[in-house]
């Protein structure tokens, strides 16, 4: 018989050795095939409930067409409370899924203005931001059950090109609970600076033109709105009666008039808006005209005649002729006895100033702090077929509607109020219009003319309309030592700054911006407080589960693992 050759038995150490060294070359050349893949198809999870962390597709594109370098400089760091770091934490967050997107072209640093090695030298840089207009927030939190104030500089700055921007990074109501705008303030910070950006890179700028001719407010008297209309926007000056059509325009503005629009005017208005131009009124039903007052402090309102309500009205909208008192006011000057030889003047609430914090969830109104209208009526919705109406601000529910002529009376602001007459509730005083607008002029003949007007022009397009029934809406005061303007909503008796500026360049953004940035202000964080009763009563006991815990689950780990080794080979040596 032949001898069979039978092979050598493998020993069992070699044989488990082998297959560690395959499923480690297996496990390697996953990950490689990963890193390989994920290189090539980018992609990012976002697990939270509200996306906090996704971008919006206006934001990537923007960033990804950058053709030139961003610098974001923060100087929101430091040695800050809880509270404070998760703002910070947030400006971060939102730098580095820029980053993602912008590339190379997107760069950021944090800076500390406190971190001076000397008084002095901290004194002096916190001078230097000052000049830059960079001006810090003394923001009060309680954190463990005790008060907490911090100055910080919620700032950034944007720079592209050699062009600078200061960016506020603390936004929100100053009436609401810190902890509440602070997380209004990260609500927003994906709005706040990739507008920024988008204004300091070079593109195709828009076209604004400011009606005049019937008494509107003059460039003096405008002149904050209209120069920071001018860093986004080319602005004109238009006169109806002086061009042929509005066509070269993207949009109108039309603020305060005080004379009637001739009827082929608001001709020219209507087939600009009809056809797709937008625009923003900011009318008043009844004239006040302060410089009438009499000796006594009286004045009489009385209807304006625009000739423009049939226009609104075909849009869906009516101006009514009253005017609006609310208790939630601002203030005027009044001089309420003698001091020696000279006037004693106090301010004194003015309900005919009211002052407006309740807003719609719109984009152009999310998170806005309150702003300040004078003199203000009320509107009501009529139907108009296609019209999306949306009611952008209210009053306070305690408020008061006087129909027209109004006597208005200085010295009643001595007098304390009866809020039993004020039980009108809320009552709207702005309201967007989308749609497509039906041609008051339609089926008629032009003015003037025998030209007859379809019922629905060949270049009709949908529009957006806004409308104020508050001319003083964009006057700025004007400072009686330089003649210049103060900024928009800025008021020298309560030394406030309101936010009529911040909604006009809103609505102007929502109207004219054809990439959908603006809708990012309606990005919503959810506050997740936690139960502070419970936490105090419980935190001695969750920091000892926190730290104990893992330590114990450790323990019982290496002993399981050390008594399965001491089984495995226990035959071995034997």
């Amino acid at each position: 018989m032949e001898d069979t050759l039978t092979p050598a038995p493998v020993p069992a150490a070699a044989s488990r050795k082998q297959r560690d060294l395959l499923t480690f070359a297996a496990i390697l050349g996953g990950l490689l095939l990963f890193n390989f893949i994920a290189q090539r198809f980018f992609f990012r999870l976002d697990l939270t409930e509200e996306k906090r962390y996704t971008m919006s597709d206006a934001t990537k594109k923007l960033l990804r067409d950058l053709k030139q370098p961003v610098t974001v400089t923060v100087y929101l760091t430091g040695d800050f409370p809880p509270a404070f770091r998760r703002l910070e934490q947030g400006v971060r967050e939102t730098l580095t899924e820029f980053q993602v997107y912008g590339g190379a072209n997107l760069n950021y640093i944090f800076i500390d203005p406190s971190a001076g090695g000397t008084e002095a030298a901290r004194n002096a840089f916190y001078t230097s931001l000052f000049k830059k207009g960079l001006k810090p927030t003394n923001l009060g939190a309680t954190e463990n059950g005790k008060r907490v104030e911090k100055i910080i500089f919620p700032w950034a700055v944007v720079s592209v090109g050699g062009h600078d921007k200061n960016v506020l990074l603390l936004r929100g109501n100053q009436a609401a609970p810190a902890d509440v705008r602070l997380n209004q303030s990260i609500e927003g910070l994906e709005y706040e600076l990739a507008s920024t950006i988008r204004t300091l890179v070079p593109a195709l700028r828009k076209r604004i033109g400011v009606i005049e001719g019937h008494g509107e407010l003059t460039n003096a008297q405008a002149g904050d709105m209209l120069g920071t209309w001018q860093q986004q926007y080319d602005v004109f000056r238009v006169t109806l009666s002086k061009v042929k059509d509005l066509s070269a325009l993207d949009a109108v503005v039309v603020a305060q008039p005080k004379t009637p629009y001739t009827e082929d005017e608001k001709f020219k208005l209507d087939q600009f808006i009809t056809s797709g131009g937008r625009a923003l009124f900011f009318i008043d039903a009844l004239r006040v005209d302060l410089d009438s007052v009499s000796r006594n402090g009286v004045a009489l309102a009385t209807p304006y005649n625009l000739n423009l309500d049939d226009l609104f009205f075909k849009y869906g909208l009516r101006l009514n002729q009253d005017l609006l008192l609310d208790l939630n006011s601002g203030q005027i000057p009044l001089v309420t006895g003698m001091d020696g030889n000279k006037p004693k003047i106090e301010p004194m609430p003015w309900q005919l100033y009211p002052l407006i914090n309740k807003f719609s969830p719109h984009p152009i109104t999310r998170n806005l702090d309150a702003v300040y209208l004078k003199f203000v009526g009320n509107m009501d919705t009529v139907k108009a077929t296609g019209v999306r109406k949306t009611a952008l601000m209210t009053t306070s529910r305690y408020t008061r509607v006087l129909p027209a002529p109004v006597p208005i009376n200085f010295n009643d602001a001595r007098l304390e109020p009866n809020p039993k007459l004020y039980q009108k509730g809320f009552q709207p005083v702005a309201y967007l219009l989308e749609g497509q607008f039906t041609s008051l002029f339609a089926n008629r003949a032009r003015p003037g003319t025998l030209q007859f007007q379809p019922e629905k022009p060949a270049n009709a397009k949908p529009s957006k309309i806004l409308v104020v029934s508050d001319g003083d809406f964009i006057r700025s005061d004007i400072d009686p030592k330089t003649g210049n303007p103060y900024r928009l909503g800025f008021d020298r008796l309560a030394n406030t700054e309101f936010a009529n500026r911040e909604l006009v360049l809103n609505a102007t953004d929502y109207l004219l911006d054809e990439t959908g940035l603006i809708a990012v202000r309606g990005k919503q964080i959810t506050l997740r407080p936690l139960d502070k009763v419970k936490l105090a009563e419980q935190r001695r006991r969750w920091q000892l589960l926190n730290i104990g815990a893992p330590l114990a689950l450790l323990g019982v780990f290496g002993a399981v693992r050390a008594w399965r080794r001491k089984r495995r080979y226990a035959g071995f040596g034997a």
